[in-house]
């Protein structure tokens, strides 16, 4: 084949591969694995980055674990934002991510809510009253032998003397969003969650927040998949770590790491 003829056919064929990422909006599509605790900031997020860039950014929300372990049985994915650091750095292991484009992205804090009409009122500190609070009620949670909020909880009701008591009384959920409907709905007296989950919920009222020793530094880690097809993952990317998204996840609760 000339020269020529093999220049115009591979070019072809570099736009039909890239055909399937166009979006009915004329830029490229990007799919994305989040933590299900980011849904209403990064939704707002996505918003702003499709009207400024043309891009269609679709998010599938759901429980770290779960979440990478689509990433390693081979699910369309572009960028992964785990709630945890384990998760990330176990598709890091596998390499499924992309290494040079991971950053911790955000931060957040965990609290014990009730329902907004609940009476429960005492300092979540060594002394609480947990397990008399709960009455004959169970402690909605996350799992907190996998999901990264119940990891998060287990761990700072550990540290608090109050892990015992409650241990066999934990309604275990799926992911946080859960825990959170859990005691919004009055089916639970009380439950652990991040303060951005209680924040977007006028059902809930945070009794107090655990004190930050008393767990792992609470990080959203997030990356480039090694599989991901969209040439425009790294730009959503860079655009959610900027200074103009960094107001959106603020106004949520989350904080920017240093």
């Amino acid at each position: 084949m000339p020269a020529r003829s093999a220049s115009i056919a591979a070019v072809v064929l570099a736009a039909c591969l890239a055909a399937p990422m166009a979006s009915a909006q004329g830029g490229p599509s990007i799919t994305v694995l989040a933590a299900a605790s980011l849904k209403n900031a990064l939704d707002e997020a996505v918003g702003s980055y499709e009207k400024k860039s043309g891009s269609k950014v679709t998010v599938s929300y759901g429980a770290s674990p779960a979440l990478a372990r689509q990433v390693e049985a081979g699910a369309p994915a572009d960028l992964f934002i785990s709630a945890d650091l384990d998760w990330m750095d176990y598709l890091q292991q596998r390499q499924l991510i992309r290494p040079a484009t991971r950053v911790n992205l955000l931060g957040n804090r965990l609290v014990l809510i009730a329902p907004s009409g609940s009476q429960a009122s005492f300092a979540v500190d060594r002394n609480m009253p947990l397990a008399q609070a709960l009455g004959d009620g169970r402690l909605a949670m996350a799992d907190p032998d996998a999901v990264p909020a119940g990891k998060y909880g287990k761990a700072a009701l550990e540290a608090l003397g109050a892990w015992t008591a409650v241990a066999s009384r934990v309604a275990r959920t799926e992911n946080v969003r859960v825990a959170l409907a859990f005691v919004a709905r009055g089916e639970c007296p009380l439950g652990v969650v991040y303060a951005t989950d209680a924040a977007v919920e006028p059902r809930v009222r945070i009794v107090g927040a655990f004190p930050a020793d008393t767990h792992p530094p609470i990080v959203y880690p997030a990356a480039v998949t090694a599989a991901g097809k969209s040439a425009a993952a790294g730009s959503f990317l860079q655009f959610l770590g900027s200074a103009e998204a960094k107001p959106i996840f603020e106004r949520y609760g989350f904080s920017i790491p240093k």
